[in-house]
């Protein structure tokens, strides 16, 4: 029984549908542009089979490829293209042929007309509702002038409109990039762009160029292809998820920690730990992820610099059993390579956990393996704007860890985004007789007061176990505390 059809042509993919606002209009003509290998073949695949299981007809015109070569990349993601009919323009079996020699596509007097005749022919034949045409660089390259090109676009356009059939026109960019002759005939644009970073994977993202009387979600979207199609990763805008949650304070197990923070952490707000290496961030943030266990809660933990097995043991000597809390469903722990993660991956990845799985408490260790996996740090803040944003409007508790260069005195973190956390927490070395100790802080707390003092801390078997404020020295965020005397003690206020 054939399915009813939507309003909009799904193309199968679901992140593109999204990014185009439920997917290409019917009836319409588009253009899917972009070099070779960013997977316009693949997307045009997917469109095609969207539409064969909705039991409409689909018709795959390939200029450029074999019918063989098409079936063989579809195999290549177990598809077998039920439903649609390939019509390739020039048939292996008739290169030799005399008589068809005038109708071969890159015969040099091959005549456009013939071209389009035998497009129309196929169209003819089949009377389908999507149509791909793969590629229009060999319709280029017959024109020979733009303005012939142009005209014939034009012609084929309004041939299959008045069909009702929706199009999607494939362009490899091989002929001339700077020829936009499409781009006004098409009713929407999407270009498809791979960049080859220093080190790592090829990333491949994809921008809406145009789509006449529609919005649709602009800027760049990460896509991966990947065994069993395309993925498209929309840009992650927060201003789009909002949700009403109880704001409560979140006690730790530790009554100096809470004591610290001024009771706790806000349910929904953002935590930084920062500190040189060592100091015990992701020590820090498992006690979170323990006392959020403890609630009840649901928990996810993506790990940039360690590897995952490694940091089970070491949590397990400090008390704290991470795979007893995977196997319960009560935690999400993830290895995040960040060569071969784009940006938009990790956002859905954390999107996922949230949405599907429930988490209410996120750690992101470290922010410096983050970074890697950005173009830029321009880039890296505004990502991590929108992913916090969006995390604090699920009521979601993020904690995230950075790395600072240097041991002791003057450190400079890779990229200064404690502007956007709602809480600082500030680990320190220093040195005090003849010892290495560890000093902490909360240097900033939006959403209430908290204790300005530092208090020393140690970890051992029990996790993190904080003392009580160290009164009597002065410069320890320097890393060398002076002590003073008797009468000389701080008190609270004091500079």
């Amino acid at each position: 029984m054939q399915q009813e059809a939507p309003v909009d042509a799904r193309t199968g993919i679901v992140g593109l549908d999204d990014v185009l606002s439920g997917g290409l209009q019917r009836s319409r003509t588009f253009l899917l542009e972009g070099n070779p290998g960013t997977g316009k073949t693949t997307i045009a695949m997917q469109f095609l089979m969207a539409g064969a299981q909705l039991g409409e007809r689909c018709l795959y015109i390939t200029l450029s490829e074999t019918e063989d070569e098409l079936r063989s990349s579809a195999a290549s993601h177990g598809w077998q293209l039920a439903g649609i009919e390939v019509f390739e323009l020039i048939p292996p079996e008739n290169l030799l042929d005399e008589d068809q020699q005038q109708s071969l596509l890159y015969s040099s007097d091959l005549e456009l007309g013939e071209t389009t005749r035998r497009i129309f022919e196929a169209f003819e034949r089949l009377q389908p509702e999507r149509v791909v045409l793969d590629s229009l660089s060999e319709i280029r390259l017959l024109a020979q002038s733009s303005l012939r090109y142009r005209r014939q676009i034009l012609a084929l356009k309004h041939y299959f409109a008045k069909s009702g059939a929706t199009v999607l026109m494939l362009d490899d960019l091989t002929t001339d990039v700077n020829d936009k002759t499409v781009h006004s005939v098409a009713h929407g644009v999407i270009r498809l762009e791979e960049l080859a970073p220093e080190y790592g994977a090829e990333r491949r993202r994809m921008r809406v160029v145009k789509y006449r009387g529609r919005r649709f979600r602009g800027g760049f979207h990460d896509i991966t292809i990947e065994t069993g199609g395309l993925c498209v990763y929309p840009r992650l805008i927060s201003a789009e998820h909002k949700t009403d949650f109880a704001r409560e304070v979140l006690a730790t197990d530790s009554p100096e920690l809470n004591d610290l923070l001024g009771g706790g952490v806000e349910c929904g707000s953002s935590v930084l730990v920062l500190g040189p290496a060592g100091t015990g961030k992701s020590i820090l943030s498992l006690t979170f992820l323990k006392t959020a266990a403890q609630r009840g809660e649901r928990a996810a933990m993506f790990v940039f610099d360690e590897e995952v097995g490694s940091l089970i043991q070491r949590a397990n000597g400090l008390g704290i059993d991470l795979r007893a809390m995977m196997d319960s469903g009560a935690l999400v722990l993830e290895q995040v390579d960040a060569a071969e993660l784009t940006p938009g991956e990790f956002s859905a990845r954390v999107r996922r956990c949230v949405e599907e799985q429930g988490a209410r408490t996120i750690v992101v260790d470290s922010l410096n393996g983050y970074q890697a996996a950005m173009p830029g740090e321009h880039a890296l803040v505004l990502h991590l704007h929108e992913l916090l944003q969006y995390l604090n409007r699920q009521g979601t508790t993020t904690f995230l860890t950075v790395a600072q260069h240097g041991l002791v005195g003057d450190m400079q973190s890779p990229v200064n985004i404690t502007y956007l956390a709602d809480t600082v927490i500030l680990l320190r070395y220093f040195e005090a007789t003849g010892r290495v100790r560890r000093a902490i802080s909360v240097v900033k707390k939006r959403t209430g007061p908290h204790e300005d003092t530092i208090r020393e801390y140690r970890i051992g078997s029990r996790g993190v176990t904080l003392g009580e404020p160290l009164t009597r020295f002065q410069g320890i965020l320097r890393g060398v505390p002076e002590l003073l005397g008797n009468g000389d003690v701080l008190k609270n206020g004091d500079a």
